[in-house]
């Protein structure tokens, strides 16, 4: 993607400088913090230093003034490097996003400068044990007593709660007019009363834990509600657009550098009297795998251009779509890779063998792709619904 006409100058320059950090950190780095048990906060904190982690936020809050479409080139560069921050997803996407079009003076002033700098994160709850796919099922409720909040609930895989500075909880709260139950975001900071997480084990070679939140009266002041009461659904989506373009850039990151290690291993490794890269049985699936990865950042490219430009119902169809198609040219980019490495692709020191198992999780969270192609049916193509 370096024709101009697709991207910008400054994008471009931007691809590199990204590149150029995540080529000092690396797959090894990943892989070593993930063996000991730590976080990859070296890397964090130089990205943040150099103003990527916030790149989209208001300048006015110490961001780059940018928007999604940059803050995925990053995600996708250093994914590429094989050293993603999954955080970047949550923490500057979507709470960053919410917070920035819709939280008040107190909380912008209080959240989006450390967010942009990296020296705060937060973590975003939506996922409950009953409610899977279905947001309209979410049982986490506040209720007013007072001036106070109380929020009641449980979350499940929660990214990261356990170093989040605080986590943006999708619950509902009562309508004081009609008494139903509608869709409010609320922040709950990490040390608030009953307030707890359990981590559940995960076959997952991830820095990033996952963890069930579990909300027990948790009180919180008036202001721990983002945006109005009224305007929950618009406030949702508008992180959940922002996810699923992050989504696609952690994945498409993730199938290059599959497809990297692949294509420097085919055009070097030589069983019979060439390199196995001139057999067209290696070499085929390779060059398929590039194309799918080029097609899906073009759609990944259009859905942040579009949500950057406000146009959030186009932005919503082409977050799907984008999700969608990263999701699975990734799935196939590492599945083809280890393939071509044969015993080495699960080895260790290539580094490819993890990938497989995380490559999955593009294609089932944060949405599924039958749900994405449930949207995709409905939505953009008319046909109605079997639920």
């Amino acid at each position: 993607m370096s024709n101009a006409l697709i991207e910008s100058q400054e994008h471009r320059d931007l691809r590199a400088a990204v590149a150029a950090l995540g080529a000092r950190y690396g797959r090894e780095y990943t892989t070593a913090v993930v063996r000991d048990g730590k976080q990859p906060d070296e890397l964090w904190a130089e990205a943040g230093k150099l103003g990527y982690l916030g790149v989209n936020l208001p300048v006015e809050f110490g961001g780059g003034g940018a928007g999604i479409a940059e803050l995925a080139l990053v995600l996708e560069e250093l994914g590429a490097a094989g050293c993603p921050l999954l955080m970047m997803v949550v923490s500057p996407a979507i709470c960053g996003t919410v917070i920035s079009r819709f939280g008040t003076p107190a909380q912008k002033e209080r959240w989006l400068p450390g967010l942009a700098s990296g020296t705060l994160r937060m973590a975003f709850g939506i996922t409950e044990p009953d409610a899977g796919s279905n947001s309209h099922r979410i049982t986490t409720t506040g209720r007013r007593e007072g001036d106070e909040w109380v929020l009641s609930g449980r979350k499940v895989f929660v990214s990261g709660v356990d170093i989040a500075d605080a986590t943006l909880v999708v619950g509902r709260a009562e309508d004081a007019r009609t008494g139903a139950l509608k869709p409010c975001l609320f922040i709950v900071e990490r040390h608030a009363s009953g307030f707890r997480w359990n981590r559940i084990p995960m076959e997952l070679a991830a820095p990033e834990k996952q963890f069930e939140l579990v909300m027990d009266d948790v009180r919180l002041p008036p202001d721990a509600l983002v945006g109005s009461e009224d305007a929950g659904l618009l406030q949702l989506f508008a992180g959940l657009n922002p996810e699923r373009i992050m989504t696609a850039a952690f994945a498409l990151g993730m199938g290059r550098y599959a497809l990297g290690r692949a294509v420097d291993y085919a055009r070097t490794r030589q069983v019979w009297r060439e390199p196995i890269g001139a057999h067209q049985a290696l070499a085929h699936p390779l060059a398929q795998s590039h194309i799918e990865i080029e097609l899906a950042r073009l759609m990944t490219a259009k859905a942040a251009a579009l949500y950057d430009a406000g146009d959030d119902a186009g932005a919503g169809e082409a977050a799907n779509m984008a999700k969608y198609a990263a999701a699975e040219a990734a799935v196939r980019a590492v599945d083809r890779a280890v393939h071509t490495l044969g015993g080495n692709g699960l080895t260790t020191e290539y580094g490819l063998a993890s990938l497989v198992t995380a490559a999955r999780v593009a294609r089932i969270a944060p949405v599924s792709r039958e749900m994405i192609l449930n949207y995709v049916s409905h939505r953009t193509l008319g046909l109605p619904k079997s639920y």
